[in-house]
């Protein structure tokens, strides 16, 4: 009884955390899709905060590994441009990380973002395990997320629904470098997925199939 309560008090306080329609993309769109980072192995941990009451509404991970990809458990961040299959986001260069957070940072929100450079076994495990949770159910964003940190034991992360308390355990390991990002576009933040270009999305994936 006491899960069904917490899974009702979640759904309802993470509003933002709700299952959207997905568009099937193929294996050789996700292939196709994918952009190595150049930068170090790394977890980036996303928290979306109220900017009235400082509650938790979403969790994202992304991951630096072989492939820099963004688990966004039952998110919104979805359009014909952006190959998402399950919930993860493919292909994350710098232009459509860019319009990630600021999709989700506006008048009511912010984004906190915290950065951990970790091994590249650790970064290729956590990058296998996102890619196999496959799409989760309505506000189950933190908890998709700290349960697939909880099964590394180095991290020291529980397993828990809130968003900020995940947001806290992951501030508490060593070498996490956080800072917060605000905008405040109105909250009808659709026009912000129109900033990433289809074509020009499209023109950067064929470039790198073809090197």
């Amino acid at each position: 009884m006491r899960g069904i309560l917490v899974a009702l008090f979640c759904a309802v306080t993470l509003a933002g955390c709700t299952v959207k329609p997905e568009i099937p993309r193929s294996p050789e769109t996700i292939q196709q899709a994918q952009y190595r980072h150049d930068g170090p192995p790394a977890l980036t941990l996303f928290t979306m905060k109220s900017n009235t009451t400082g509650a938790g509404a979403h969790t994202a991970l992304m991951v630096n590994g072989s492939q820099r990809v963004i688990f966004d458990p039952a998110g919104s961040f979805r359009n014909e441009a952006i190959i998402r299959s399950g919930d993860v986001v493919y292909g994350v260069t710098p232009q459509l990380l860019d319009v990630y957070t600021r999709f989700h940072a506006r008048e009511t929100y912010h984004v906190q973002v915290q950065w951990l450079e970790v091994s590249a076994e650790l970064a290729e495990a956590i990058l296998r395990d996102v890619r196999a949770a496959g799409r989760q159910p309505d506000a189950r964003c933190a908890a998709s997320v700290s349960e697939i940190l909880s099964r590394y034991e180095q991290l020291g992360i529980q397993s828990t629904w809130y968003p900020n308390k995940l947001a806290r355990d992951f501030g508490e390991i060593g070498g996490v470098t956080t800072r917060e990002l605000y905008e405040y576009d109105s909250d009808d933040n659709r026009s912000v997925l129109e900033t990433f270009d289809p074509d020009r999305a499209a023109a950067q994936r064929v470039a790198r199939s073809a090197e």
